[in-house]
């Protein structure tokens, strides 16, 4: 498989692939491809693992998608002002948050990922329910606005406003912790809580989450 990720705001990713070699998008997710890609639409595994989908924010179908000759080519473009991020999932496994998912090779494996402290699920924005990148090869992640990337040192300790999170390295602990102060808390405009990620391991934030633009328009 080769790729290229192209475009400004609003990127899309064109993926060339070898004949019999596949790629699984999100359902919807092909923008335009070769006319000798073949597509069929499944649940990806077992009815466990399409259910686990639906949990964590993604269709509990997903198309695969078949190069019939050699070069064939598929492209697949975001949903929102951002950037794709291509993840490697060979060195370790994945974390990331609901409806990030674009596309994955055959050989990566998606799963549901539970949060193991209750608090970081119910408040921490990101989510009760995340999403588990395992296997060799490559993952595409959708980021909502600009895409930072961080490198924590063992215990080095990292506070981001909720929904900035995208997505980090199994190696990273995650959770919810309060804003101190009422003052602060009530009237900062920050919330009542903040998400603390704690290395070592890799992190990758994103400059606007789309559940903090849609808050912006429910402002009255």
């Amino acid at each position: 498989m080769k790729y290229e990720i192209k475009g400004l705001n609003l990127p899309y990713v064109e993926i060339t692939l070898e004949r019999g070699e596949k790629i699984h998008t999100e359902r919807g997710g092909m923008s335009w491809m070769s006319e000798t890609m073949e597509m069929k639409t499944n649940a990806g595994g077992s009815i466990g693992k399409a259910l686990s989908r639906a949990f964590s924010g993604e269709s509990m179908f997903q198309n695969t998608y078949t190069a019939t000759k050699e070069g064939d080519m598929i492209a697949i473009s975001s949903s929102f002002p951002g950037q794709i991020l291509a993840i490697d999932v060979s060195e370790q496994p994945i974390i990331a948050q609901k409806r990030a998912f674009l596309a994955r090779e055959e050989s990566v494996d998606m799963s549901i990922f539970f949060q193991r402290k209750l608090g970081a699920g119910f408040f921490g924005g990101e989510g009760f329910i995340m999403q588990k990148f395992t296997g060799r090869g490559i993952v595409f992640l959708e980021i909502d606005g600009s895409l930072i990337e961080k490198e924590l040192a063992k215990g080095e300790i990292l506070i981001l406003d909720t929904g900035f999170l995208a997505a980090m390295t199994e190696t990273v602990t995650f959770e919810i912790v309060t804003v101190k102060g009422i003052g602060n808390a009530l009237f900062g405009g920050e919330g009542l809580f903040n998400t603390k990620v704690t290395g070592p391991g890799k992190i990758w934030i994103q400059s606007c989450p789309m559940s903090k633009l849609a808050g912006l328009f429910n402002v009255k």
